[in-house]
């Protein structure tokens, strides 16, 4: 059996660890899901919340006592201030209690879905006896706190969103190269397909995002640059669906820009109602900033559904999509070039089509959950020895 370790689990975007899960089933591995906590149960809209929530079991608040190995590892950490330290013995109860239930249940192998304090547990379960694991980094090193070398050191492999934090982790932690999987996290490409759309009125478009209300996701930028291409004359709308601490700063900035008739904020959404946005929309747009964006799951479902994108240069987009192949690349903070790609996108419908075709083509050939979730499944086969599908021997013998 294969544990899936994920924090606060569900939240409202881990919808594609829910898919992973399902692609996983479907090749014939049993799953058992984990997680750190149990998030507040208005956290996820998604229609699978409920049962993940009943399916998972949570290691905090822990059920179990002991575990003076992994009270060692943690206190020889030498990036984590001391004071944190002595907050962490928390985290060697959590890891207790996952060690007892992966002996319960009969899991093999854990693979986590964060470097940050997830990753700890993990390593102080495996130091206890527990199972191999492995680990998924999501963004920049530095949003997943310090003491990654500790974290990674008895990994068996890592997987990472991006091949600019495969560099990452060699250059900063100095783990072997080989032994880290560049992957996507992936999605449906058949649930998200394009619609029969036409292809649309010269000097009109409709935009959309799928982003939570938080600073770092540039929304502000965004909104400044639809008030630039309207001021060219475009007939632009733009519609965000998510909800997060930015809501009234946001709000605040559609009024200054005389925008509400024009910008529209759904709050939360759950999945269907996700592609019922993106299907009814001609482009979409990230304009995100910072640090922590990696491989954008909606980018990847806008792609899929034929849209081109307006998107930062951020993570791994640049991977992700080629300027003017499948969409735009723009500078982050950039109102201007943001503005401009809206323009040439209302005013050019036949270019929205030609875009939003190619990067549809491109969500197939690599986006596609059932490919991703394979790789990383023969990824950690490969360096574990085990065999997770049902059926299979203990171990496999690799060339």
């Amino acid at each position: 059996m294969l544990g899936i370790l994920v924090p606060e689990f569900p939240l409202q975007t881990h919808i594609f660890f829910w898919r992973e899960m399902a692609a996983l089933k479907q090749m014939g591995v049993p799953v058992a899901m984990l997680s750190t906590r149990r998030p507040p149960e208005n956290a996820c809209r998604h229609e699978f919340a409920a049962e993940a929530r009943r399916q998972t079991h949570y290691v905090y608040p822990p059920s179990a006592f002991g575990g003076w190995r992994a009270l060692s590892y943690l206190m020889k950490l030498k990036e984590t201030p001391l004071s944190k330290r002595l907050r962490g013995v928390g985290l060697v109860l959590c890891a207790k209690d996952l060690y007892l239930h992966c002996r319960r249940v009969g899991i093999r192998h854990i693979h986590v879905h964060s470097c940050a304090d997830a990753a700890h547990v993990a390593a102080m379960c495996n130091i206890l006896g527990g199972p191999s694991y492995s680990l998924t980094l999501h963004g920049d090193l530095p949003v997943y706190g310090v003491d990654h070398a500790a974290k990674m050191a008895r990994a068996a492999c890592i997987s990472c969103d991006g091949p600019h934090l495969k560099e990452q982790i060699v250059r900063e932690v100095g783990y072997p190269a080989e032994k880290i999987l560049p992957n996507w996290m992936g999605l449906d490409t058949h649930q998200f397909s394009p619609s029969q759309r036409s292809e649309g009125q010269v000097g009109r478009l409709q935009l959309a995002t799928v982003a939570r209300l938080d600073a770092c996701k540039g929304h502000r930028f965004a909104i400044a640059a639809v008030r630039k291409a309207v001021d060219e004359g475009c007939d632009v709308r733009y519609t965000l669906a998510g909800e997060g601490p930015e809501r009234a700063n946001i709000e605040r900035l559609i009024q200054q820009l005389r925008l509400s008739d024009r910008v529209q904020l759904l709050g939360t959404r759950g999945e269907s109602e996700v592609l019922e946005l993106l299907r009814r929309s001609d482009a979409f747009v990230l304009s995100s900033v910072g640090m922590g964006e990696a491989g954008p799951i909606s980018l990847m479902e806008a792609m899929s559904c034929g849209l081109p994108a307006v998107c930062s240069i951020i993570g791994a987009t640049p991977q992700m999509l080629t300027d003017g192949v499948e969409g735009m690349l723009i500078p982050q903070e950039d109102e201007a070039k943001l503005a401009a790609g809206f323009v040439r996108l209302a005013r050019e419908p036949a270019l929205r089509q030609s875009l939003g075709a190619a990067a549809r083509r491109r969500a197939v050939s690599q986006f596609d959950s059932a490919a991703t979730t394979r790789r990383l499944l023969e990824f950690i086969e490969l360096h574990t020895g085990l065999s997770l599908r049902e059926g299979a021997g203990s171990s496999t013998v690799k060339a």
